[in-house]
């Protein structure tokens, strides 16, 4: 495993940090402030104070950052990811595929994973999350293939930690192999059994349901196609005892709507009516596929959903009704999906993406840049049951991104808002603040060497297809 810089996050511990001259905060909190030319004031991993001419007392040593020409804004949500995954992008065999092809293909990739894959994959996720401006991710880990190590979400942890970013990890899971007519291959499936024993012992060991927590589990069977009514069923018993949340995808596609019609008589989200999945410990990725009453049940129920825009162009599943979510009052985050299905993880870009493709669904009535912008901070934190993190407000989480504005990208513009959404260079941010400690600095990640995960996550990745190729030519 990689060098752990883990003394960097220690070293700045307690100390404060004092952004000055911001030409914008953008807070997202109760009243939508846009404060100019201001101050934020950092103390351990909290938020003490916003406003003009902040000081500290003489006895404080603090590090001040000089933002003057950036926006300040709360760190990016990413609320649906599969990180093992960027171990497997432009792979020609799976190009131009819808969702279930595409799946079936991969599968094939996907049985050879080990612990290396998935300890690199979620280094390489996390590095191009942090360094385009995202401070909170979830990720949804359901391939353990046969005869590997069964502690591959520990491994995610690890790497999650070592990073420096705030994690919630699920435990995913696939139960119904297409021996008993679901869609994944028997050897990378388990039983409901074992799913539900490690699942215990992870929230057991991990999950942390204290305020600005830097671990959080959640349970996710992977979907309607992949496991068992039972196991849903089970799982949710399981996520309400513990006091966690539950996750998985929902009305991707149609072909999952025409699955579910055949094999259960109901549409996806009445098979979740069914099972008890519904209400504010639930969120759904995707979710393109609603009717005008689903979406009021959504809703009222209060289930959040993971907006996932560049993974539904590529696989041409469909546009979520993203709008219509939140005229609704539904929760609505932003994502980046798996880097199969996207080929990247830069969370900024989703941003861009999720505001163009919403106005090509609903043109001018679409979302404005700030609605937008606050899908992908405050919403998604909304969606994952975090409070403490998504907005910039005293008593709240230190999860904070600077973007330089005098970039000559932004040349022209007006309104820093519609800069951020629709103008620059969508890729690296200028800093990245999580929990109070600095990680990423003029687009650098601070806290691991990137050229040495990109080369042994390239290593991993080239010996798990050379296998799989290996075996077709056999």
């Amino acid at each position: 495993m990689l060098r752990n810089h883990c003394l960097f996050l220690e070293r700045v511990k307690d100390m404060s940090i004092l952004i000055k001259n911001a030409s914008y905060i953008i807070t997202f909190n109760d009243h939508d402030e846009l404060l100019e030319k201001a101050d934020l004031l950092i103390e351990d991993n909290k938020i003490i104070a916003l406003g003009q001419n902040l000081s500290l007392p003489s006895s404080e040593k603090p590090q001040i950052i000089d933002a003057h020409g950036k926006a300040v804004l709360p760190g990016l949500v990413n609320t649906h990811h599969h990180l093992y995954q960027t171990l497997f992008r432009g792979l020609p065999e799976v190009q131009g595929m819808p969702l279930f092809y595409w799946l079936v293909n991969l599968y094939e990739f996907w049985r050879h994973i080990i612990p290396d894959a998935v300890y690199y994959g979620a280094m390489v996720g996390f590095s191009e999350l942090l360094r385009t401006g995202c401070t909170l991710t979830t990720d949804h880990h359901y391939v353990f293939p046969k005869g590997q190590a069964s502690n591959l979400i520990d491994t995610q942890i690890t790497a999650a930690h070592e990073i420096g970013i705030r994690f919630h990890a699920t435990r995913g899971s696939m139960s119904l192999g297409k021996s008993e007519g679901g869609l994944p291959p028997d050897e990378v499936v388990q039983d409901s059994e074992t799913i539900l024993k490690d699942s215990q012992r992870l929230i057991e060991k991990y999950h942390d349901p204290s305020p600005f927590a830097m671990t959080r589990l959640a349970l996710a069977p992977c979907s309607p196609f992949s496991v068992t009514l039972d196991l849903m069923r089970q799982s949710q018993i399981l996520a309400r005892e513990n006091g966690v949340m539950l996750h998985t995808h929902l009305a991707e596609t149609l072909d999952e709507e025409k699955f579910c019609l055949e094999r259960y008589e109901r549409r996806p989200v009445e098979l979740m009516e069914d099972v008890g999945w519904i209400g504010p410990d639930v969120w759904f990725a995707h979710a393109i596929h609603l009717s005008e009453r689903e979406i009021g049940l959504l809703a009222q129920s209060g289930s959040g959903v993971a907006h996932c825009p560049s993974s539904n162009m590529k696989l041409g599943s469909g546009i979520c009704p993203t709008s219509d979510l939140v005229k609704a009052g539904a929760k609505l985050g932003i994502a980046v999906d798996g880097s199969a299905s996207n080929d990247g993880s830069n969370i900024w870009e989703e941003v861009r993406r999720a505001y163009l493709l919403n106005h090509l669904r609903y043109k001018d009535e679409g979302l404005s840049a700030y609605e937008t912008l606050k899908c992908a901070t405050r919403g998604g934190a909304d969606v994952l049951g975090r409070p403490d993190t998504g907005r910039l407000e005293a008593g709240k989480a230190a999860d904070i991104i600077l973007i330089d504005l005098q970039d000559v990208a932004y040349a022209g513009s007006h309104d820093p808002l519609v800069s951020i959404v629709c103008c620059g260079n969508h890729s690296l941010v200028d800093t990245t603040i999580v929990n109070g400690k600095v990680v990423v600095r003029k687009g650098q990640l601070l806290t691991q060497d990137t050229e040495e995960i990109r080369s042994k996550a390239h290593q991993v990745a080239s010996e798990i297809v050379r296998k799989e190729r290996g075996l077709k030519k056999a």
